[in-house]
């Protein structure tokens, strides 16, 4: 069952990217702006990005316990 569980979990968490890196979402972040001379949009998905791979990491490690 605790598989099921975490296969769930990772199909949550793949819709969760795609909305994330969905058009009007990223419209949104697409600015002339620079956080720590970054460009926003870059940032948004570098963190987005890294978030996901961290989640995807957490599911997976608690699945194999």
């Amino acid at each position: 069952m605790r598989k099921g569980l975490a296969g769930q979990r990772l199909v949550a968490v793949f819709l969760a990217g795609v909305l994330l890196f969905d058009f009007p979402l990223l419209s949104l972040f697409d600015r002339p702006l620079r956080v720590f001379g970054v460009p926003l949009l870059h940032l948004y998905v570098f963190v987005v990005w890294a978030g996901l791979i961290a989640v995807i990491a957490w599911i997976a490690e608690r699945g194999a316990r």
